[in-house]
Formats: C-alpha cells, structure tokens, sequence
C-alpha cells in the first residue's frame, strides 16, 4: 500500500509496516515573533503541539510548570532542555483541561482551538496549509490543517477526534482514528487496515 504522510520519522515507520512511504510536504509553519516567552505569572504553561515546544525553544522560555499535551510534545519540549512537569493521560486539551487548575498561558499555533482551556494565549507561530494532490492509496493525517490541504480523495487515518472531524468536514472518508492521539497511535491504526 502507499501511505502518504508528512514526516520523514513516520515514513520510515510506515515502510517498516511493509508499505512504501510517499512524503508529501501539506503545512510549513513560521514564526511569529524571535523574543523569549515570559510565562512566570502563570501557574502553567500549557503547550499543544511539538512546534510549539520547538518554537519555545528556539525563543527561550520561563515558566514556573509546563504541561504537554502528548509525549511527542513532551519529548520536544524535553529536547530543548524543558522541564515538563505533566503529560495528561488523555492527549488532548479535554485531557489538559481535567487535570489542570489554576492559572495557565496557552502557547501555540495562530488560530489554534481556545475553546476548551480557560487560559490566556499566546500565538507562537502560524501554519501556512500547502495544498497537494499527492498519489497514493492512504493518507495519515496530523492535523486539521493537514486535511485542509490535502487535495486527492483519498482514505485517511486521523491522528486524533479533532482531525477526523476536519477531515470529515472537508469531504475526505475517515477510515481509522488513532486510539491514542501520538505517532504510535496513528501507525496502530494504519496497521488495523492490513
């Protein structure tokens, strides 16, 4: 089967399924800002998404805690030095949001989700959608904006309830969802398909 995906680690993941990988390059992000991150006011820093961990990073951060949503954030996070301080259970702002009080600084995409935490924010970058039309036989999806941009009907496996439903909105039949919204979730479920 040719799976297309965005990532070159999930690529070699997927061809050591038995399948051949089709990278396909569907969002970029960029920076909104160079000046480091002043989260000190806050009992938490809430960060959702691995760029964002990269971007924090990149700008340096003070943060009295961090809270990632899922491990791949964690790790990023962690990659730069980072303390983190709490992964939820469930890998998702639900999840964040049930094992979360206090004051929080939610640091993330430009137009990501602000309905679920009760958090002030802070845009650290934006992702620009590139639309594609790439050939294959599945697509894994990251992310909302990654089906956005997506132009082939193909079959896809979401990453997470957030991004089927983008997927679903945006005409294209969702085949799997991830139980568990990470890499390793995403490719079990890929793997259900054989």
């Amino acid at each position: 089967m040719r799976v297309v995906g965005t990532r070159d680690d999930v690529a070699a993941r997927v061809e050591a399924l038995g399948h051949e990988a089709v990278l396909c390059e569907l969002i970029r992000t960029e920076p909104l800002g160079d000046e480091p991150i002043d989260a000190s006011g806050y009992d938490w820093l809430v960060v959702t998404s691995a760029n964002g961990a990269h971007e924090l990073g990149r700008r340096g951060v003070s943060a009295n805690r961090i809270a990632a949503i899922g491990p791949a954030t964690a790790a990023a996070l962690r990659g730069h030095g980072l303390q983190v301080d709490l992964v939820p259970a469930t890998h998702t702002q639900e999840g964040l949001r049930a094992e979360l009080s206090g004051r929080m600084l939610l640091a993330a995409a430009e137009g990501a989700r602000r309905d679920v935490l009760d958090a002030d924010f802070i845009a650290l970058y934006r992702t620009v959608e590139l639309p594609q039309e790439p050939d294959g036989d599945i697509a894994l999806l990251m992310s909302g904006s990654a089906a956005r941009a997506l132009r082939t009907r193909l079959p896809v496996v979401a990453i997470g309830p957030q991004t089927a439903a983008e997927a679903r909105r945006v005409g294209l039949e969702v085949v799997a969802v991830a139980a568990e919204a990470t890499v390793d979730g995403l490719l079990d479920a890929l793997a259900s398909l054989s």
